[in-house]
């Protein structure tokens, strides 16, 4: 398994990094779901069925308009 930096700012705009193992590289949506999980463990765990389906992307969309989290990058952990 692959080590991945996701690379983000908060709604304070502060970046920060969280380092996750996958087995490839996680696209945007895999990432908002990862940062989502570790640094909102209650808001994961409800359900997205308004923004499902009817938006690409909905977990990125949730975290930017409801947390003000914006992922800036997916990079290998060297």
């Amino acid at each position: 398994m692959s080590k991945w930096v996701v690379t983000f700012v908060d709604d304070h705009g502060v970046q920060g990094t969280e380092h996750f193992d996958c087995t490839s590289q996680p696209d945007l949506e895999q990432a908002a779901r990862l940062i989502r999980a570790k640094l909102l463990p209650i808001p994961a765990t409800l359900d997205l069925n308004d923004l499902e389906g009817r938006t690409s992307e909905p977990t990125v969309k949730s975290l930017k308009d409801q947390n003000s989290i914006q992922i800036i990058s997916i990079t290998p952990l060297p």
